[in-house]
């Protein structure tokens, strides 16, 4: 065998094995230290941050869900997240591609202002922007503090119960901004709507 063949020969099987070698550290090994690890430090957030009602998976806190009627409308005995692109679908994640300048957008925005105002017995002028606007991803689950508290009423009517409660279980799912300085204050709105049925089945 000619010294050139040789060489490419030892140098094939040397790129070979450089390939299963990195195979099996980064492809498996890795993966399973990792997975490891997180089960340990932090096993909820690990397998998705899953949401439970009657022993049966209700969703993810890290996705938000529509609180709607078989067609579509807002149930109001349930705080309603902010619009969605996607329908909360992530398969189908992502936003309505409709930028700044888009007369399309800006008539939705000024529906969905007139819809939340009346839903919510408010002024148009007190409906904050998330709750006319998608997020990028289409799934975000959290809404403001004052798209919460414009809320508050209209659930506590819808549920029989004092508007001082309803606040309490509002101020105990808000958070405030990450690390004290990162994004803004938020309401998981998942969360509080599992709370407020947990609530409801006590009373």
């Amino acid at each position: 065998m000619s010294a050139p063949l040789l060489l490419s020969g030892r140098q094939l099987g040397a790129a070979v094995r450089a390939l299963l070698i990195a195979t099996v550290v980064l492809g498996v090994a890795y993966p399973l230290l990792i997975t490891g690890a997180a089960q340990l430090i932090a096993p909820g957030r690990a397998d998705g941050s899953l949401v439970e009602v009657d022993g049966q998976v209700a969703g993810s806190s890290l996705i938000g869900q529509a609180f709607t009627d078989a067609d579509g409308a807002p149930l109001p005995q349930y705080f309603q997240p902010r619009p969605s692109a996607s329908g909360y679908d992530g398969a189908a994640s992502g936003g309505s591609n409709l930028g700044p300048n888009s007369a399309e957008l800006a008539d939705l925005i000024v529906q969905r202002r007139a819809e939340v105002a009346q839903f919510n017995g408010v002024d148009p002028a007190d409906v904050p922007a998330d709750a006319v606007t998608a997020s990028a991803s289409g799934l975000d689950p959290h809404i403001s503090p004052e798209y919460a508290e414009i809320q508050i009423d209209r659930v506590a009517a819808a549920r029989d119960l004092p508007a001082s409660e309803m606040a309490a279980l509002v101020a105990e799912y808000s958070s405030g901004r990450d690390a004290g300085f990162i994004g803004a204050p938020h309401v998981n709105v998942v969360e509080l709507n599992l709370a407020l049925d947990r609530l409801s089945r006590a009373r």
